[in-house]
């Protein structure tokens, strides 16, 4: 629809606008799959699903500083739960001996896991923030018109002996396919879960991949199932349940966040008939909605 839409709105008068935005936030989202990615080579399951949870502190503070998103003890709490929920399973790999080696370098491979989850953090919070206040439709667009261009380079300089040496066939071509339609799904459907929810929801939700993989690996290769998984995949719910339990709010001043929505209209001057109170309240549960947010004013 960008290459369509005529306006203000539409591809070249973002570009014009944005486009060096989106450059670096493509590159971010690349190389934070890049690296996580590659860090498998040199490090352990394991370490690979505990270092990645290093996103939701990134996101939490991101959220806190840039987006102004404040948190109530609850929130801590369901987030502390889901970590260790997170751990629970780490542990049960351990016991059913599924750490798949022990790695080249663990080293490397954890700076690798914490670096991709930075990134991946610096990534979600920048989504949140266009998929609310600009369009999931832009977000969409320029996060893969710049992704393509950049990881198609990447590729070129970096990885092209490795794609020479693939032995092609019928079934890694249908791997592809499949591993493709999946991070087409995942990038489709994110913004929107993320606009009715948060980022940091999201990747909370997120934790429970692993026990996903966990069931196609027993399966296609007959992984050893413990009773930890389960714990751990109702402790990461019961955490989930917590944090959704009650709303975050925006510490901004109504009139700002107006004026911001509204950059070429007047400010309003709100009636001092009352104690204004300045934040925007939203809900981890709530409806989405196109207009603006409720504004509560005392």
């Amino acid at each position: 629809f960008l290459f369509i839409t005529t306006g203000e709105e539409n591809l070249l008068a973002i570009l014009k606008r944005r486009w060096w935005k989106y450059m670096i936030l493509g590159i971010i989202d690349i190389e934070a799959n890049y690296l996580v990615v590659k860090a498998y080579q040199y490090t352990t399951l394991t370490s690979v699903q505990l270092l990645d949870c290093f996103v939701i502190p990134v996101v939490i503070l991101l959220s806190w500083f840039f987006l102004l998103v404040r948190y109530k003890a609850v929130h801590f709490i369901g987030i502390v739960v889901c970590i260790l929920g997170m751990g629970c399973m780490a542990g049960a790999d351990v016991l059913v001996g599924r750490q798949q080696g022990e790695g080249e370098n663990k080293l490397i491979g954890d700076l690798l896991v914490l670096g991709g989850a930075t990134l991946y953090g610096i990534s979600n919070v920048c989504e949140e923030y266009i998929v609310r206040n600009l369009s999931r439709v832009e977000f969409l667009g320029m996060i893969g018109l710049f992704g393509s261009f950049f990881s198609g380079i990447q590729l070129a300089i970096m990885e092209h002996k490795e794609l020479l040496k693939v032995p092609w066939d019928w079934q890694i071509g249908l791997l592809y396919v499949g591993f493709s339609a999946c991070m087409f799904g995942l990038y489709s459907f994110m913004p929107v879960v993320i606009k009715k929810t948060s980022a940091t929801a999201v990747n909370l939700s997120l934790l429970t991949a692993d026990l996903y993989s966990l069931f196609c690996g027993l399966f296609l290769f007959h992984y050893k199932f413990s009773g930890l998984y389960l714990l751990s995949f109702f402790t990461i719910l019961v955490g989930l349940v917590l944090y959704s339990s009650t709303s975050t709010y925006v510490a901004q001043d109504p009139r700002v966040y107006k004026q911001f929505r509204n950059p070429s209209g007047p400010v309003v001057d709100l009636p001092a008939t009352g104690q204004l109170e300045p934040s925007v309240t939203y809900t981890s549960l709530g409806q989405e909605t196109e207009e603006e947010p409720h504004v509560r004013v005392a």
